[in-house]
């Protein structure tokens, strides 16, 4: 019987099967945060077992809070700081060279075709996209991680979701999930991967194919995963070139975690992209969709363009489109963050960050902060925010605060009115 591209990557990496469907896999890396790694760090200093498996397969960055805004964040990042410099942790971002992780470590080839990822933070499905098992994992399984390098998991059911046709004008990735994860409902996916096919993925970017893993967990699933493909392959080769004699044959080897043709999926879900529409989210659910022509007019206060979502240069370049030539509406708030130092270099290169600054946004560094609440454009009760990022929980960018998710897109033409608009009035483009 035929495997999906999780199931093979985990009979590839099985350690033992202690009972039943759950399985001890082998991890290829194991990244670090300075919010929830702390605390595994603490503990296992406390029980006398200061070190970790392999310092070459420990990735850590300081993202969440940076610089730090207080004692405590200052101390998180001590903390990790120092765990890094103890246990001989070469890949550690520190200020100034630091981004956000989904960013920064997919940037630097730290994920590869067939790994195995577990991180302390549940936007660790970003890391899917490359056609690798990625995860976010408790504090407990974070520990035995970094200590051991292994990790249980149940073994892997998937729902193939095909995205069929083509996008229209004006209407990204973001959209798509947000119309799949609607489809699927927030827990449609619980304990499940999500395997991304169709001819839209094929000719998806890695930036884009990043936007759709990122947020298979907003439906409950474990990992969001795409196959490897070329555009795979040229995204990573100058990690890998000295590995393979060509392109060809490296996609000749990472071909090896396609899904098998007669693969069993527990569900099976046909998207027509041409029936898609830029949306946005209302309430506080991520599955709370609805076509942003049924939003326009809605005012906001705040439109925040960042985050491990589209916080990516591809991210930037389309907001800049949009917003070239123009001013953020008067009374408004415009903040972007570029998720990681090579992104904010090659924005400046660009003339991006100049069209973002002539448009009266305020650029920040690479940070995660607004997107939880913790720092760089947490919102005041009763302000709303047109937001890239991944998450509207109620009081997610802060206690009493509202916010819509949406596309790069979308987001640089509400700036420009005030109001939550659809983009494709300015015909930016669409990808």
């Amino acid at each position: 019987m035929g495997k999906t591209i999780a199931e093979k990557i985990f009979d590839s990496h099985k350690v033992d099967n202690p009972f039943g469907d759950i399985h001890v896999i082998r991890l290829d890396a194991v990244f670090c945060h300075e919010i929830t790694t702390p605390v595994a760090i603490n503990d296992l200093v406390a029980r006398g077992m200061d070190r970790v498996f392999d310092p070459t397969k420990i990735k850590a960055v300081i993202d969440h809070v940076t610089p730090a805004k207080d004692s405590k964040t200052a101390m998180q990042g001590k903390i990790l700081r120092d765990w890094a410099l103890r246990n001989d942790i070469v890949d550690f971002f520190d200020i100034g060279q630091n981004g956000v992780c989904h960013a920064l470590f997919p940037e630097k080839g730290f994920v590869r075709p067939g790994y195995t990822v577990i991180m302390g933070d549940s936007h660790t499905c970003t890391h899917g996209a490359f056609g690798a098992f990625a995860a976010g994992v408790g504090t407990t399984d974070l520990e035995v991680g970094i200590l051991k390098g292994v990790c249980a998991f149940h073994y892997p059911e998937s729902i193939k979701v095909d995205i069929t046709g083509a996008l229209p004008q004006g209407v990204y990735a973001k959209d798509a999930i947000l119309a799949i994860i609607n489809t699927l409902g927030v827990n449609g996916a619980t304990n499940k991967v999500i395997e991304f096919t169709g001819e839209v993925v094929d000719k998806m970017s890695m930036e884009a194919r990043m936007t759709l893993c990122n947020m298979a967990i907003e439906a409950g699933g474990t990992s969001g995963i795409c196959a490897p493909d070329m555009v795979t392959v040229d995204y990573l080769w100058e990690f890998i070139s000295d590995d393979f004699s060509s392109k060809e044959k490296a996609l000749e080897s990472y071909c090896q975690y396609a899904a098998d043709a007669d693969a069993t999926y527990s569900e099976v879900i046909t998207i027509d992209a041409s029936s898609l529409v830029p949306v946005a989210t209302f309430g506080h659910k991520p599955d709370q969709v609805k076509p942003i022509s049924e939003m326009a007019g809605e005012k906001v206060d705040q439109v925040y363009i960042g985050s491990c979502t589209n916080g990516r240069i591809e991210d930037l370049r389309v907001a800049a489109a949009v917003l070239k030539g123009k001013k953020i509406k008067a009374g408004l708030r415009g903040i972007v963050s570029p998720a990681s130092p090579k992104i904010y270099s090659q924005a400046l290169d660009e003339g991006i960050i100049k069209i973002f600054m002539d448009a009266g946004f305020c650029v920040t560094n690479p940070t995660c902060g607004a997107c939880l609440g913790m720092s760089n454009g947490v919102l005041a009760e009763g302000e709303v925010c047109a937001s890239t990022t991944n998450r509207n929980f109620n009081g997610r960018m802060g206690k009493g605060g509202i916010v819509h998710l949406m596309s790069p897109a979308s987001a640089a033409a509400t700036a420009i009115h005030g109001h939550i608009c659809n983009s494709t009035i300015f015909a930016a483009g669409g990808k």
